[in-house]
């Protein structure tokens, strides 16, 4: 099978898309808003840049009727966020922040999510996250218009939290005490339960 992408539809490229990158790490970000609201909503096109600057992104992709997603908004009036890690204890929460709910919102007392304070940036983080990513907004790149466009936001990390119960008798983290989550297509999840190893090349 070939697929030119070229004579897609974006949904279909979408769904394409979302199948066969798998599994992708969950961004799970809160950010506030010029008045003061807070938001907390997962991104699965998300990951790691570089270390010099300790730089990451997430991609918040428009709505079917072209809207921006709350995220992108919010950090565009606020340019800090936390990017919370996700793992397998708190699915169900993570989850129920994917709703639609109308702007200003709140995800974290809609859906009863406990939250810390942040010591560099505005928006709040999620209590009970293992690791969560305080930055600062470093840029927004857009692609596409309308439908299905995107917003990858790029922020660099000012500092990070990491309960000290994920971590290993080395000082790093564990990843079988970690346990994340990842997408896969449609409703489907991954769990980093099973775990091989294969040394590097030197």
């Amino acid at each position: 099978m070939i697929l030119d992408f070229s004579q897609l539809a974006p949904r279909d490229s979408y769904n394409w898309m979302i199948n066969a990158i798998t599994p992708r790490p969950i961004a799970w970000v809160s950010t506030i808003s010029a008045a003061g609201a807070t938001n907390l909503a997962p991104f699965s096109f998300f990951q790691g840049v570089c270390a010099n600057p300790p730089t990451l992104f997430f991609s918040g992709a428009n709505d079917r009727t072209g809207k921006k997603k709350d995220s992108v908004v919010n950090v565009e009036q606020v340019p800090e966020f936390v990017v919370n890690i996700v793992p397998f204890s708190l699915r169900e929460p993570m989850n129920l922040t994917s709703a639609p709910l109308p702007h200003g919102e709140s995800e974290f007392e809609k859906f009863h999510i406990a939250t810390a304070p942040s010591l560099q940036v505005r928006p709040p983080r999620v209590a009970a996250a293992p690791v969560a990513f305080e930055c600062k907004l470093d840029r927004i790149v857009r692609f596409g218009d309308g439908p299905l466009g995107a917003n990858a936001i790029f922020g660099t990390i000012l500092c990070a939290h990491v309960d000290d119960s994920v971590l290993g008798a080395d000082g790093t983290i564990d990843p079988v005490k970690l346990d994340t989550i990842g997408r896969m297509g449609g409703d489907h999840y991954a769990r980093t339960t099973e775990l091989f190893t294969i040394v590097r090349p030197r």
